[in-house]
Parts: C-alpha cells; structure tokens; sequence
C-alpha cells in the first residue's frame, strides 16, 4: 500500500563529542540516504546537532556539518543540562517536520530501528519508543540499579517505559504537546508518557560507545534518578508520615516498657540505650528533613519560571 513520506528531524544533544561527532555524522547520514531511497522519508528531512555548551570543538564541528543542506545546528549559550539541550532541540524541529527521532551522540543506540521506528508512525502511532532487548553489556552494579529503578518508578505510580532512555519517535503533535508542560525540573522519561498519544515499541541492541567518555557516570545517574523521583511522585513524602507513624508506635511501645521496668522495679538507668533512641529520632528527623527540603528546591525553582535554554545561534 502506497503512503506518505514524512519529513523527520533526527535531534541528537552534544556535549563535548568532538571525538564521536565525525563518525555519528557519517552513520546518520547513511541512515538518511536510505531512508529517502526506500521513500520514507522526504528530502526535507534533516539532522540538528544541538551542542549544550561544549568546551571542546563540537561547535565547530558543527559549523562545518552544516554547509550540507540536511544539517542544522543549534548552540546553547551555555551548558543546560542534556535533558533541556534534548528540548531545545525538538522545539526547534516541530515546526520543520512531521516527526522527530531523539537520540545521543554516541550512537550506542541501534539507528538501524529509526526505519522500524518510522513505519510505525505511518501506521498510526505518535510516539514509538526505542527499548533495550536486554543489559548483558552492562556491570552487575548498572544493571541491578537500573532495574531496580525503573521498578521503584513504577511502584510510586509512575507511568514509565522499562530500559527506554531518550531514543524515541515523537510526531509533530506530540512535539506540539510537549510544549504545554512547563515545568523547570525535567524528567522526560516521565513526561512523554503522560502526553498519552498512541505509542508503541521497537527492540534493539545497545551498542558500545566506540570514543569518547560517558557522560553519565555513577553521580550524575544517581541524581538523574533522583531528579526523576522527585519530580513525579510525592511517595516519599508519604513516606515520611508513614515512618513518624512507625516511630511514634514505637516510642509508645518503649515508653509503655519503661513504665512496667519502673513500677516492677527492674529498671535499670543505661547510657547505651539512651543514645540508641537518642541517634534514631535524630536520624529519621534529619532525613525527614532533607527529603522535604528537596521538594520545597523544586517548589523554588519552579515558582521563579527561569527559562530552561538559551539558544545562540542557529546555522
């Protein structure tokens, strides 16, 4: 059966990728060739590199890609963040394509799916996630916090696709969509899915970085995770209630405990015990604190409405 060609806009975020930049650029290039030869997309269709404030030459780069007519490219005044470089970039690409496919640098995602990924929006769906077959090239540490967060995630009522990163087809009214969410603290993963447009999901295999440096070590992954607790889910606020209720049982338990040592006269002052109870208020107190502090940072930094990018130049 006969069908459109869609223009599509490949959206990939850089941040210092001077190494893998070249190499990228050639293998999506390829893809686009074919793509356009097998009729599925249109001549139209193009690559924006975004660079999120690089200190090395991926601008220029960039500035050169761009001489071809199917590159673009967008720079950011600064380092943004990858998930506000990622936005940037598909705002800039909804009113220049009919769907855009957002994927990082380092090309360890399959591209040889975005073909996949473009059948599915011919049959209908408006958004088409890339997820991970399975985690065998991964250490036993990434794979077990992986797995366990995506887990979390989804027991806090969190709408989220298992092993789905930033790889994903997004069409041009779900990119239009996007746009109505203005929050400052940004968690993709958890937004795209509550656009709730048809979607499906296309398989690969994730594929080694073959230059350059990840840039997503542990700590960054870490607090990435947290970012993505925090911003969906008011569990461990509940949390927190839930453990004061524990804590005052408790406490009455030991209270009512202390009451029969004394009247049986049995009871016996100790300094060890003392300290015991002393640490574990303190310590239920004090991370009680902090996860309430993390919600009122968010509150803060959503109440001010500082824009999330600034683009500076567009070539």
């Amino acid at each position: 059966m006969s069908h459109k060609a869609l223009t599509l806009a490949m959206v990939v975020p850089c941040y210092n990728e001077e190494e893998v930049l070249p190499k990228t650029k050639e293998e999506l290039e390829k893809l686009l060739q074919n793509l356009i030869e097998k009729n599925l997309v249109t001549q139209e269709s193009f690559i924006c590199f975004v660079d999120d404030g690089s200190k090395d030459n991926t601008w220029s780069l960039i500035e050169d890609f761009t001489q071809e007519p199917y590159i673009k490219g967008l720079k950011l005044s600064r380092n943004f963040g990858h998930q506000n470089a990622l936005l940037a970039g598909l705002f800039y690409a909804e009113g220049l394509c009919d769907a855009a496919v957002s994927l990082d640098a380092d090309l360890q995602d399959d591209i040889s799916v975005i073909e996949q990924m473009c059948q599915k929006y011919i049959e209908g769906y408006e958004i088409v996630y890339g997820v991970r077959k399975k985690r065998d090239s991964d250490t036993f540490f990434k794979r077990a916090t992986a797995e366990g967060f995506y887990k979390f995630m989804r027991w806090m009522g969190v709408d989220i696709i298992e092993n789905h990163a930033d790889f994903r087809l997004m069409s041009k009214r779900a990119l239009s969509w996007l746009k109505e969410f203005e929050e400052v603290n940004l968690f993709l993963r958890g937004i795209i899915p509550l656009i709730g447009l048809k979607s499906d999901v296309v398989y690969y295999d994730r594929k080694e970085r073959f230059a350059g440096e990840s840039k997503y070590p542990l700590k960054k992954m870490l607090a990435f995770a947290w970012d993505g607790i925090t911003s969906f889910s008011v569990v461990p606020l509940r949390f927190i209630t839930m453990l004061g209720i524990i804590v005052l049982l408790l406490s009455l338990v030991l209270s009512l405990w202390a009451i029969g040592a004394k009247i049986s006269g049995s009871a016996v002052s100790g300094w060890t015990s003392m300290m015991l109870i002393v640490l574990f208020l303190g310590g239920v107190q004090m991370l009680s604190i902090g996860i309430i502090g993390e919600y009122i940072g968010k509150i803060y930094k959503e109440t001010k409405r500082r824009p999330r990018f600034f683009v500076e130049k567009i070539e």
